[in-house]
Parts: C-alpha cells; sequence; structure tokens
C-alpha cells in the first residue's frame, strides 16, 4: 500500500466517531485481514526460506521507487528485480523503457499479486514475473539490478553479480546494501535510502572478499546440517555449492577457506574440492596452478596437522597423495622422498607413516584415473622403494621396542627346538609410552598394508620379522589392575590413549593401558597374517617362514600358559581376558599356517609339530566363545584332510604317518564328544540357539553339533577302529538310560505316566536324551566307513551297530514313549520324540550297508540275520506310519521304509505282514489320511517295492507279471478319486485338492523310477496309462487355474523326462498339439506378465517340457520344430524381451539353446563328406530366417541389466561354438560376429557386468579368433572411432597399444589396457575446460 493512500484513509478515521460494536468490528476485521494477508500472500514464501534468509514482505513506497529510477536515469536496456515482491519496481521500470523488464520472487502470491497490477496497468505484456531459482538465473543480459535480499545472501550475490554481470551495468540495493562494495551514489535516506554500485569500479581487496565468502560459507553449512533444514533447502545450498566448485579457479577460494577456518564442514567441502580437482580435471589444470598446489598443501599439512582433527588431517594426506599419483616422479619429483624424510623425522614421523600408508593404498591400488602403463609404472617405482621403506620401518620398531624393554632369559619354543638365535632371549616391556605406542601402530597399519601387496623377497629380513614378533606379544599379555592414570585436567580417564588408531598423538610420558597394547598385538597380527596368506614362497624365504612358525609357537605356548609368575589363570580364564580382536587374528593366523604353510614345515626337524598339535589342543578347547571354538575346529578339519589326502597318496606309509599322530587324533576325538554332550557342558550347550535358522536353515546348535560331527567322521576315516572303541561306550552309556525307562512307566485304566518327578532327574533325563539323540547322528554319519572294501573288515563293528539301532526302535514304537505323560511334557517329551526319530533315521543311514549286506548273503546259505534285521526294522517302522503320529517321527519312519524299498530291495519285504498292514492302510483307510508329505513317501516306497528289480537276482526270478498287476491295482485306488473327477469341472475346493494331491503322488513315482531299468518304466506307464489319459482331458477345463494348470504341467514335464519312450510317438505329439493350442499369445500374455505368480511357472514349465521334447536324439519329434520356434520367437520372445520376467526369460533362452544345439542340421545341412575332406566350400543353410532370429535375441540379451541372463547365454554361445563352430559360419562371421564383440565391448566399458570380466574376455578371444587379421586392421578401427569422446591422437594410440597377439593371456591383457585406458582418455577429455587446445 502507498503511503499516500494510507494517511487518506487514518484521516478518514479519526473523524468517524465509533462505539463498542464498532471497535468490535474494526478490531476483528483488522486481524481478519492481517491472518488473510499472512496466511494467503507472506507464509507460502515463507515456508521454503530458513529463517536467517527471511525478509518481510514490505513493499516499496512512491520516495523509494523514485530513487530507485533516479539512480537508473539516462539508463536503458533490460531490468531485473530481485526480490521483486508485488512487482512495483519492474513496472514502473518498464513504463521508463527499460526492456526486458523482468522481476524474481519466490512468494507465488507475490507474483500473482503483481501480474494483477501489471494487467490493470496495461503493461502485461510488456513486464515477466519469475518464480525461480536465482542461482540457475542467467543475469548476463541484464545491465541494470535491484537488489531487496537477506543479507546472508548478499555476500554470495556478490560473486555470482562479479561473475555474469557486464562490466558497464548498475546494481541499486535498498535496505539491505551489499557488504563489501562502496556505492557509487545514495538517494534517499533511512528506510528509502537507495545505494548503487557500477560493476566495474570499486571492488573489495580479495582478502576481504575471501573473508566474507568464508563467513557466508560457515553459515550455509551450518545450515545444511542444521536438524530443522528442509530437504529442499538442502538440495538448493548442495546446488550452489556444486556450482561454486565447478567454477574455474574455485580452489584458491578453497585453499584460503582450508586455511582460515576451523569449521569442520567447510574444511571437508575444501578438501572436496581439492580431491575433485585432482581426480577429474587434473589434466586441464594449468601448468602454474599444478606447482601451487604441490607447494601450498603440503605446507599447509606441515603447518597445521596438529590442530586438524584426524579425518580432515587424512583427507588432506590423501589429496596430497592423489597429487603424487598424477605428477611423481616427472612434475612431483620430491613427492615419495618428502614423505620418506617425515618419516625419519622425529617430531613428524607420525605424519609421514599417515603419508606413507596412504601412498601405498592409492597408487597400487587400481584406478580408473589411471592409464595401465602409468598403473604399471607407478608400481614399479613403489617397488624400488621397498626395500628403504622397509629398512625405515624396522629402525622405527627396533628403536622404540629397545627404549621400552628389559631382557630376561625365557625357555626355547619347544623342548626339542633348536636355537636359532630369535629365541635366545626374550624382550619384555616394562612400559611404552603412549607418544612411541602410537608410533608403532602407525609403522605396523603401514607394514600389513604393504605386505598385502608386496612380493616375499630377502627385504623381509629377520630383524623385520622379529620386531613384528616383538610385538605381537602385546596382545598375549593380561590386563593389570591399576588406578588409571590421570588426564590433563586432572579426571582419571580409563579411555585408550591410542584413540582412533593412526588418529591419535598421544601425551608424552604417559604409558598405554591394556586396550591399547591390545591394538598393537592385533596390527603385528595383521601384519604376520598378510605373510602367511601368500602361498608363493620362495626359496630363499623358506628359512624366515621356519623361523616365524617359531615365534608363533612361542606365542602359542604364552597363550596357552597357565602358570604365570604373577597370578594362577586358567588358560580359558586367561583367552578370556585377552582382547576378543587378537584371539581372532591369531585364530586366522593358525588356519593359514595349517591350510597353505603345514606341507612345507612338517618335515622339518626344526619344528616341533606334534607339540605344536599339543598346544593347538589346549588353545581349542578352551576358546571361551562358540564361535571361537567352531573355528578352531575348522582348523581340525583342515589338518584332517590334509593328513588324509597325504595317505591317499602315500599308503605305503600310512602306519608311520598316523602312529605319529595318533595320539593326538585320539585326544581330538574324545574331548569333541565330550564338548557335545550336555551332561559334561550343560550350561554352555544350552546357550546355543535351537531354534533361529541361518541362512543355512539350520539353528545355531545344528551347525556346531554338524561341525562336531564333521571332525569326528574325518578322525573316523583315519582311524576306524579306535573311533568305534571311543564312540560306542558312551553310546551305549545314553541307550542303557533310554532302554531302562520302560521300568518307570505306571499304567493305569485311563493313560500311562512316566514315574520320574525329581527335578534333578528330570534334568538328568533330559540330558541324557539330549546326548543320544546327538550321538545317534554321530553314528548315523559314520555308516559310509563301514561299506565298499571295508565291508568285511569292519562287518562285525557295523553289525553290533545296526543291531542296537534295530533294538531301539523296536522298543521306542512298542512302547509309545511320545504318548506318555509326564511330569515335564514341554521338554521331556520333544527330547523323547527327537531320541526316537533320530534312532530311525541312523538305521536310514545304514541303508547301503545293509544293501550290502542282502548281496553278501544271497551268495550264502544263511539268510537268518539278515531277515531277521529286516523283519525287524518294519515292525518297528509300520506302525508310527499313522496320523495319530507326532510328524516329525511319522516322516522320519516313512523315509525309513523308502530307503528300505529302494536302496536295500530285499526280496521278502512285500511278503512282510507289517508292510502289508501299510499296503492296507494307503489303499483301503481313506478316513484316516497321512500329511501330505508322509503320504506321498509312502506311496513312493510301495509303489518301488512292486517296480524296482531285485538285486543279485536274473530277469526270469523277478515276478514281473504278478508285481505289474499289484502295482496296477496300487495305483488305481490311489487315483479312483481322481479318474472321477467332474467334467466339466465344478467349483468345489475339495476337487482341486483331489486333483493337486494326486498328480503330487503320481509325479513322485514316476520320478522315483526315472533312472530305472526299462521293465520299471514299462509297468509303471501301463499303471498310469489311464490317470495321463484323464490329466490331457482335464487339462483346458483348467487352463484359467494357474496353480492346478501348474501341478499338471509339473507331471507331464516328470513324465517326459522319464517315460517318453513308454508313451510313444503318437500319445507326444497329440499332447504337446495340446499345449500348443492351449498356449495362445494372449494366454501366454496373461501368464507371463504376472511375474512370480502361478501363471508365470506355468509357461516356465511349458518350455522346460519342450526343452525335453527337442533335446530327443533321432527325427522323431523333428517335425515339431517349425511350431515351437513359431511360439519361441513369435509369442513368448516379444512379451518377455522388454519385460523382467528373469525366471521365463531363462526357461525361453534354454529352449533356444536346445533346439540349436540338439538339432543344428536343422539350420546346417552338414555333408559327411566334406566334413571329413574339410573342403573350403561353405555348406547349405535352411530356415535362415529363424536362425538370424534367434541369435538376435541371444545379441539383445546382452543388452540388459539381468546379469544371470547374461551369463547364461554367454555359456550357451561358447558351447554352440565350441560343439558346431558357431562363430566361424560364413552367416556369422559375416553379418553378426563384429557387431557380438562391440556389444562385449561396450558392457566392459560402461562395468554393467563386472563380475563376468573373465567370461566375457574368453568370449571376445573366441570370437577373433575366427579372423585375427580382420579383428586388428577392420574391427578395431572401425570401434575407436565410433567411441566418442576420444581424440584422433588418442584413437591411434588405444589401437598402438592393443598389440596383435594371439594367444589368449596376451589377447586379455590387450582387452583389459584397451577397456581401461579409453575409460582414462574419457575421464580426461570430459575434465578439459570447454574451448582447451588438444595437442
Amino acid at each position: 500500500m502507498e503511503d499516500d493512500a494510507l494517511e487518506e484513509t487514518l484521516a478518514q478515521f479519526k473523524e468517524k466517531r465509533l462505539g463498542g460494536w464498532g471497535i468490535l468490528q474494526l478490531t476483528a476485521g483488522t486481524g481478519l485481514a492481517v491472518y488473510a494477508m499472512w496466511a494467503g500472500v507472506l507464509m507460502p514464501g515463507f515456508r521454503r526460506v530458513p529463517l536467517k534468509l527471511q525478509v518481510p514482505y514490505m513493499p516499496a513506497s512512491k520516495r523509494q521507487v523514485g530513487n530507485v529510477m533516479t539512480l537508473l536515469k539516462g539508463r536503458s536496456g533490460g531490468f531485473a528485480d530481485l526480490g521483486s515482491g508485488d512487482g512495483r519496481i519492474v513496472l514502473e521500470a518498464s513504463q521508463k523503457g527499460f526492456s526486458p523488464a523482468v522481476g524474481y520472487e519466490l512468494n507465488p502470491w507475490l507474483i500473482r499479486l503483481a501480474r494483477f497490477y501489471a494487467w490493470r496497468a496495461g503493461q502485461y505484456t510488456k513486464v515477466s514475473y519469475r518464480r525461480e531459482d536465482l542461482w540457475k538465473v542467467d543475469l548476463s543480459g541484464y545491465k541494470n539490478i535491484s537488489v531487496f535480499l537477506a543479507p546472508s545472501v548478499l555476500t554470495l550475490l556478490q560473486e555470482k553479480l562479479l561473475t555474469e554481470l557486464p562490466e558497464d551495468a548498475l546494481i541499486v540495493a535498498g535496505r539491505f546494501p551489499f557488504p563489501n562494495w562502496t556505492p557509487c551514489r545514495i538517494e534517499g535516506e533511512a528506510a528509502d535510502k537507495q545505494a548503487a554500485a557500477r560493476r566495474g569500479e570499486d571492488r573489495t581487496p580479495a582478502m576481504a572478499s575471501e573473508e566474507t565468502s568464508l563467513r557466508a560459507l560457515e553459515s550455509l553449512m551450518t545450515e545444511f546440517f542444521h536438524s530443522c533444514t528442509t530437504n529442499d533447502r538442502k538440495r538448493e545450498i548442495e546446488e550452489l555449492l556444486n556450482s561454486f566448485a565447478g567454477q574455474p579457479g574455485s580452489w584458491r577460494h578453497c585453499l584460503y577457506f582450508l586455511s582460515n577456518s576451523r569449521n569442520e564442514y567447510v574444511m571437508m567441502y575444501s578438501l572436496t574440492v581439492f580431491e575433485n580437482l585432482v581426480n577429474k580435471m587434473w589434466v586441464g589444470v594449468a601448468s602454474e596452478d599444478k606447482a601451487e598446489l604441490r607447494s601450498c598443501l603440503p605446507k599447509l599439512l606441515l603447518s597445521q596437522h596438529t590442530l586438524l582433527p584426524f579425518f580432515i588431517r587424512n583427507k588432506l594426506c590423501k589429496v596430497i597423495v592423489d597429487i603424487g599419483r598424477q605428477d611423481w616422479p616427472m612434475f612431483y619429483h620430491d613427492f615419495f622422498s618428502n614423505t620418506l624424510q617425515l618419516v625419519q623425522s622425529r617430531s613428524l614421523a607420525p605424519l609421514g607413516l599417515v603419508l606413507l600408508k596412504m601412498t601405498s593404498e592409492e597408487l597400487v591400488c587400481p584406478r580408473e584415473d589411471l592409464s595401465v602403463a602409468r598403473k604399471e609404472e607407478l608400481k614399479k617405482l613403489l617397488l624400488e622403494q621397498i626395500p628403504t621403506v622397509l629398512n625405515l620401518l624396522t629402525g622405527i620398531l627396533e628403536t622404540v621396542w629397545d627404549k621400552h624393554s628389559v631382557t630376561v632369559t625365557t625357555p626355547p619354543p619347544s623342548p626339542t627346538s633348536r636355537e636359532t638365535g630369535l629365541m635366545v632371549g626374550d624382550s619384555t616391556p616394562v612400559g611404552l609410552e603412549s607418544e612411541s605406542g602410537t608410533l608403532c601402530l602407525l609403522a605396523l597399519e603401514c607394514l600389513a598394508h604393504l605386505f598385502s601387496w608386496i612380493p616375499l623377497s630377502s627385504s623381509i629380513t629377520p630383524a623385520l620379522l622379529a620386531s613384528i614378533f616383538h610385538f605381537a606379544r602385546f596382545g598375549c599379555q593380561l590386563p593389570v589392575k591399576t588406578k588409571p592414570l590421570p588426564t590433563s585436567n586432572g579426571n582419571s580417564s580409563p579411555g585408550s590413549l591410542l584413540a582412533n588408531g593412526s588418529e591419535g598423538q598421544g601425551r608424552t610420558g604417559q604409558m598405554i593401558g591394556h586396550a591399547d597394547r591390545a591394538r598393537l598385538g592385533v596390527m603385528a597380527m595383521s601384519c604376520i597374517n598378510e605373510l602367511m596368506c601368500k602361498n608363493c614362497v620362495p626359496l630363499d624365504f623358506e628359512e624366515f617362514l621356519l623361523r616365524m612358525f617359531q615365534q608363533t609357537f612361542y606365542l602359542l605356548q604364552r597363550l596357552t600358559n597357565s602358570h604365570s609368575h604373577t597370578n594362577t589363570h586358567s588358560v580359558k580364564n586367561r583367552l578370556q581376558e585377552l582382547d576378543e580382536s587378537y584371539v581372532e587374528k591369531f585364530t586366522d593366523f593358525l588356519r593359514l599356517f595349517v591350510s597353505v604353510h603345514l606341507r612345507r614345515i612338517e618335515s622339518n626337524t626344526q619344528f616341533p609339530l606334534v607339540e605344536f598339535l599339543a598346544l593347538l589342543f589346549k588353545y581349542t578347547f578352551n576358546q571361551p566363545t562358540h564361535e571361537g571354538y567352531l573355528a578352531c575346529l575348522d582348523i581340525w578339519s583342515i589338518f584332517l584332510d590334509y593328513l588324509t589326502t597325504k595317505i591317499r597318496s602315500r599308503l605305503a606309509d600310512r602306519d608311520s604317518v598316523l602312529n605319529r599322530y595318533k595320539d593326538a587324533l585320539v585326544l581330538l576325538l574324545r574331548e569333541v564328544l565330550n564338548r557335545i554332550q550336555f551332561r559334561l557342558n550343560q550350561s554352555q550347550l544350552e546357550e546355543l540357539d535351537d531354534e533361529t535358522l541361518d541362512d543355512d536353515q539350520q539353528t545355531e546348535w545344528q551347525r556346531y553339533l554338524r561341525q562336531s560331527l564333521e571332525v569326528v567322521a574325518r578322525v573316523m576315516e583315519l582311524l576306524p577302529s579306535q573311533t568305534f572303541s571311543i564312540l560306542f561306550p558312551v553310546l551305549q552309556e545314553d541307550l542303557d538310560i533310554y532302554l531302562g525307562l520302560q521300568q518307570f512307566i505306571v499304567t493305569t485304566r485311563t493313560n500311562r505316566r512316566l514315574n520320574i518327578t525329581a527335578e534333578a532327574d528330570c534334568r538328568k533325563l533330559h540330558c541324557a536324551l539330549r546326548d543320544l539323540s546327538s550321538l545317534l547322528q554321530a553314528v548315523g554319519r559314520l555308516a559310509e566307513f563301514f561299506t565298499g572294501d571295508v565291508f568285511t573288515a569292519r562287518f562285525n563293528d557295523a553289525l553290533a551297530i545296526v543291531q542296537r539301532l534295530v533294538e531301539v526302535t523296536c522298543y521306542g514304537s512298542q512302547i509309545s514313549l511320545y504318548d506318555v505323560e509326564m511330569a515335564v511334557p514341554s521338554v521331556l517329551k520333544p527330547d523323547l520324540i527327537d531320541v526316537h526319530a533320530q534312532s530311525l533315521a541312523a538305521l536310514q543311514a545304514y541303508s547301503h550297508w545293509l544293501a550290502q549286506f542282502c548281496s553278501e548273503v544271497q551268495r550264502q546259505q544263511d539268510q537268518t540275520q539278515f531277515v531277521d534285521l529286516i523283519t525287524s526294522s518294519m515292525a518297528a517302522t509300520t506302525p508310527l506310519i499313522n496320523a495319530k503320529v507326532p510328524e516329525k517321527l511319522l516322516v522320519s519312519a516313512c523315509h525309513l521304509l523308502v530307503s528300505m524299498a529302494t536302496t536295500v530291495r530285499p526280496v521278502f519285504l512285500v511278503s512282510l505282514p507289517a508292510v502289508q498292514n501299510v499296503f492296507n492302510l494307503i489303499t483301503e483307510n481313506h478316513n484316516h489320511r497321512l500329511p501330505q508329505e508322509a503320504h506321498v513317501l509312502v506311496c513312493r516306497a510301495l509303489s518301488n517295492m512292486l517296480l524296482l528289480p531285485w538285486p543279485s537276482l536274473p530277469e526270469a526270478e523277478q515276478q514281473w507279471p504278478s508285481r505289474s498287476t499289484s502295482h496296477a491295482r496300487l495305483v488305481s485306488t490311489l487315483t479312483h478319486q481322481y479318474r472321477l473327477l467332474p467334467r466339466p469341472p465344478d467349483h468345489h475346493t475339495s476337487s482341486k485338492v483331489v486333483l493337486q494331491q494326486t498328480l503330487c503322488v503320481l509325479r513322485d513315482i514316476v520320478d522315483s523310477i526315472s533312472g530305472e531299468a526299462t521293465k520299471s518304466r514299462q509297468i509303471c506307464y501301463q499303471s498310469l496309462q489311464e490317470s495321463v489319459q484323464v490329466t490331457l482331458a482335464l487339462f483346458p477345463l483348467y487352463i484359467q487355474q494357474p496353480d492346478v494348470t501348474d501341478e499338471m504341467l509339473s507331471f507331464f514335464l516328470t513324465l517326459f523326462q522319464a517315460l517318453r519312450v513308454q508313451m510313444g510317438v503318437a500319445f507326444t505329439e497329440q499332447i504337446i498339439q495340446t499345449f500348443l493350442s492351449m498356449f495362445t499369445r494372449e494366454q501366454l500374455a496373461v501368464s507371463i506378465l504376472q511375474e512370480g505368480s502361478a501363471g508365470s511357472k506355468v509357461v516356465e514349465k511349458f518350455l522346460k517340457i519342450l526343452q525335453v521334447v527337442v533335446q530327443e536324439p533321432g527325427q522323431t519329434f523333428k517335425p515339431m520344430l517349425p511350431s515351437i520356434l513359431s511360439l519361441c520367437m513369435e509369442q513368448v520372445y516379444p512379451i518377455v524381451a522388454e519385460r523382467s520376467c528373469p525366471d521365463v526369460k531363462a526357461e525361453m533362452f534354454e529352449l533356444l539353446f536346445q533346439i540349436l544345439h540338439q538339432n543344428w542340421r536343422f539350420f546346417f545341412k552338414t555333408s559327411v563328406l566334406s566334413s571329413v575332406q574339410r573342403s573350403g566350400a561353405e555348406e547349405h543353410m535352411e530356415n535362415q530366417a529363424q536362425f538370424i532370429a534367434a541369435m538376435q535375441a541371444f545379441g539383445q540379451s546382452f543388452l540388459q541389466p539381468d546379469i544371470h541372463i547374461f551369463k547364461q547365454n554367454l555359456r550357451y554361445l561358447e558351447i554352440l561354438n565350441s560343439k558346431h563352430k558357431l562363430y566361424h559360419r560364413k552367416l556369422f562371421r559375416s553379418s553378426m560376429l563384429f557387431h557380438f564383440i562391440n556389444v562385449l565391448l561396450q558392457v566392459l566399458l560402461h562395468k554393467s557386468h563386472d563380475l563376468l570380466q573373465d567370461d566375457i574376455t574368453l568370449a571376445l578371444y573366441n570370437m577373433a579368433a575366427v579372423d585375427f587379421q580382420a579383428f586388428y586392421s577392420s574391427f578395431l578401427p572401425e570401434f575407436l572411432n565410433g567411441c566418442q569422446g576420444l581424440d584422433p591422437h588418442q584413437r591411434t594410440t588405444l589401437a598402438r597399444n592393443f598389440t596383435p597377439e594371439r594367444d589368449l593371456p596376451s589377447f586379455s591383457q590387450g582387452v583389459y589396457r584397451l577397456v581401461n585406458d579409453l575409460r582414462f582418455y574419457r575421464l580426461c577429455n570430459g575434465s578439459l575446460p570447454p574451448g582447451t587446445l588438444k595437442l
């Protein structure tokens, strides 16, 4: 509102008297008006602007508008008002002849108001009001600027105006003037004052401008990280900062910011600008600017490194190292020598070590911003400096150790070891100052990274190894309970003096504590492990390895020493008090020693291997955590595998090798068995979770037990007799408890009860049952070691085990312990069920032994023992096949029945009364149906009894006619309800359930005999024939129900895989034609587009069936190939090509591959004579269009992001080339080869499938090998000419560096160099400023 109008309104109010009602009306109206003004006009603009940047809406008065026009008098051209409000200044400027006249404002309501005023004044088409981001607006077209913005913005706006406005521009600022510009004219006073400044005059000195910019940047950074700042505002600030960073010369401002600010955000931003400059734009930086940076940044680091936070210091170090990575040694010749000088400086050594470690990290690791030649040069330069670097680091460690230690006599590494010069004395540290501790920690960090990439050589001296092991001993020391040292402010601080690792400098005079000693020990072990993981050891380094192992033996002695001169810690307590990371590192070392170097050291008489195993035993079984114990068990497994392999390769020395380690293995076996028994370790074992499944679908307890049993099994393989003699008595002890429970069962009229109620007795029973379950699993795991060549030798042991297992299973089934009431049913009942189930599972594990026993007794007259075993086991099993039995027990019984029918196959099995009862249960009792899993297993067992041939009997004695009749009757009973399903189907769920359950059983029956003799498959198909016809008739009726269709197709897929020969050609064609007619393009689209749905799975199964068909040898199904190809390329492929349908795509490409692979002559009519003579004449080709379409589909798949499809299809092409010389075919070679090579190279360039780099390179080699001459002379230049972002010289260099070699290693190296250098050139060219002239 203008001032004149306001005065007139006030005069009217003064003349008019107001009553009470009038005053109330005036107050309410004024309040509503103010609120409406705020809510509608002001608040929407304020929502997006932080408080410190908010400017209140104060419309310009006539005097202020006049002052602006007075300052602009005599000027013309474009006019812009920044912060234009209601637009009255823009409107006046337009009326004065300024064109274009534009206003920029954030508040959308004020923009609408301004446009209304312009329309009312008739200037609507001559002015423009815009709501735009000020920092993205190009102001170069304006000579006249009016500014009404917040003071904090004006400081940053100065830079933009100086950069964009022409030299003769005039800037008028109202209310809030520019802080660093001296106005050339001023109009008005107080609130009406307007100041004008010229773009080209009276600039503030650079220092003042940089100081102001620094304050503004600090303000922006603080605002950005403030919790109240909105995301929109953060994006605005981020864009502003990125824009500033991208301006030429911005690094100079950042250098000032870094030198003069203590704001961590500002310093990190400045260093990020430097990092981006060096890594992405260094090629385009002027040489004098590079020299200035190489000089200024190290000076800045030296002057301020003690004041900077560690992460800022490290970031600055990295920028300096990045410069060295680009310019050393040509333009930055003193880069590395300066670092070494710092390392040698007493006061600056920590800083030098930080730089040294960072140099190792950044100059060795492969990066995109370096060419291959530069990478090789840097690695060579660093390797030349390694002897000097290692000598310096050795000196640091030795100096510190000698300063802070005293020499005392220590025992040798073992009673049998010889003097090595390293172990005669032991320097025991009496204290280590924090400054020295920090220095050593940094030195060890450097060594750890250097050892990760340098080769083993004489540069790694015995003195260096001894020094590292000295510090490794720190980890073995127990914490000493002392009063914490006071800090500088007088408070006691238990914290680490080496906080943040390499970051803390420590305080002079203070001694490091236990945590810092442990960190030194951990880092020393990291250095040792980096050396240990190198498998390629030069001959001259093997002596050093021996010394390392002797040192390690000494450390292991200290770790497992339970008698100390200060206390009497047990080994377990000692390990528990040590730093957990140190123990983990030491365990890693032991694993590396056993897995990588044991074969080198075993025969060396200077290393006491047996004593080492004894110490490893103590270390293993005193681990304070389960994870540590399992990690040690892995080491023993590796050792046992090594022994087994050694014995197999040296059978003549078997006894001598075993005798050397026999005692250790027996001790190991006993202790592992003890560790899985609850009666000995209940509290520890109950800590293990037995409910939550991990990624391997096993609980923590199951993983613990499995790893323990694997060790037992490996010992059994080496020492079978000793293992059996140790395990069987332990098993017997728990079995006696279990078998004695019958005497505690009290039977009444209504129930049976286990009369064990005392808490101690229940706990003891619980432990015994858990242990019995574990030992039964152990017995089952050892079954494989009683079969094969050792069957006769170990027969009696195996027979004793099997007889005992049969006894246990019969006992459990007879007294039905799972059905007995007891005191603690939630604990004891699951234990009893588990023991019974595990006894069945263990007996099932011996089914292969029983099968071999069956073959042996058939050659003898007396089969009584074998018949008794089978009869008793079936008598124990079949009563459990009942719906009322707990499911875990029921399923175990069913699996045992399947194994007896499938693996053992005794002739008399089907005639046993117990088995006949199962037949009756399945075929007659439909009211008490078993759970689906159990029902399927039982049907499989019964079917296999009738279908599988009896071993060791001639064909004439197999009784096929009677067995065939029985099988047909069994299948007829199982499918009775299924064959009576209504057509068309009703909508009752019962019909669908019958269909799905029946097909599941039939599919399992067919699948179980898929690899058997022809006679078995013939009988099976004869029994199933009617059900197959019914399924084919029902298929079209259920096509709209994908879950049912999926089940049907699964059944047909199994039929095609197992019985396609028995089905015959005519019926097979009928099935396929039915499917092809039902799967129209519309039906396929509906199914496929529901990714992961049942419909999608239906299509997958259909494609799998077609895969089986096209793989059939001979000409049987060849007439169907055109239809299958048409379905694949014309119906399925167009739907899946541009969509993410990974499962369907995988099956479709598998089908395409099988069509090409199995039916190659469908496309290429190869003459036998021409194949033999290998004449140059090109073979005749048919169905060329279909072949080209298939190849195009494969090519398109390489452009998709799915890595699994890419890998699969690349493998398919390689197979086609290997088997059929695909790449050499004239059509492929002339029109497709170079396209495929181009696509694969582009994949490498874009890094879309880096995990497959080796596979892609191999495929490229095989394709290029078709015609190396054409690849190097024709394709490569054409490919490089088509690559964007390269200049001619770079293209020539890339072509020249790809040497025309024809062996795979050289070609692969050429591809790697081409891809790396091409990326590098693009990065360099993209970083050059516009208009740069490339020489």
